[in-house]
């Protein structure tokens, strides 16, 4: 069964997220105050709503209870009107409510009056954009919670010809090794302690951010 989503707010962020869960195949419910952005949403979505979010009679029916998750995505210029949303999805029962901040009072607040979570898109990708311009050896970098990232990077000069025993990546630098993928034949392998690594060999590693910084400068 698909998971039903609810995004309040279509900004770029926004939509952006509704077109991606739809893709995905979430039945994806968007709302916002602003007709056109409706308009633009309800071509890919399963329903789009014109709808202010303060209104807690207009909120109640969209059953936020029922759904699997409820996104309060408004944008900065209704950062008041985000606090009220979070704070009656929060009232309804929502299960999972996630509510964009923008700052870190914003934070706060969503996270006082009853937001699950909460996420700074602009902050998160500047973040990850920073580290991929630094370490350009990243490939992949997937934040997966509490500061624990999966992240592939390809085997660099020092490490070929080298195995996993004689790297001791745990030991050295808190970095497991997930798994192996070959570039030239695109196979996902389980490693193996005792292989020496091929100059076309990628690492999939899950470490902390810590780490796989202090890791690309070693090496």
């Amino acid at each position: 069964m698909s998971q039903q989503i609810l995004i309040i707010g279509l900004g770029q962020f926004g939509l952006s997220l509704a077109r991606v869960l739809s893709e995905l195949g979430a039945e994806v419910l968007a709302v916002d105050i602003r007709k056109n952005l409706v308009e633009e949403a309800s071509a890919f979505v399963t329903e789009a709503l014109i709808m202010d979010a303060r209104d807690e009679t207009e909120l109640a029916r969209l059953q936020p209870e029922r759904r699997d998750a409820v996104v309060c995505a408004i944008g900065e210029d209704g950062r008041e009107a985000s606090i009220i949303c979070t704070a009656l999805l929060r009232q309804m029962g929502a299960p999972l409510i996630i509510s964009r901040a923008f700052d870190k009072t914003h934070q706060r607040i969503l996270q006082l009056v009853g937001a699950h979570q909460v996420l700074n898109p602009e902050e998160e990708f500047g973040k990850r954009f920073a580290t991929r311009l630094l370490y350009r050896k990243f490939i992949v970098d997937t934040p997966l919670g509490d500061d624990l990232h999966l992240t592939e990077i390809s085997v660099q000069p020092s490490m070929i010809g080298k195995n996993l025993i004689e790297l001791a990546l745990p030991k050295r630098y808190g970095v497991i090794v997930a798994a192996i993928r070959s570039r030239t034949t695109g196979r996902i392998l389980q490693p193996s302690a005792s292989e020496p690594l091929q100059a076309d060999d990628n690492l999939v590693i899950v470490s902390s951010e810590d780490a796989i910084q202090k890791l690309i400068k070693d090496v």
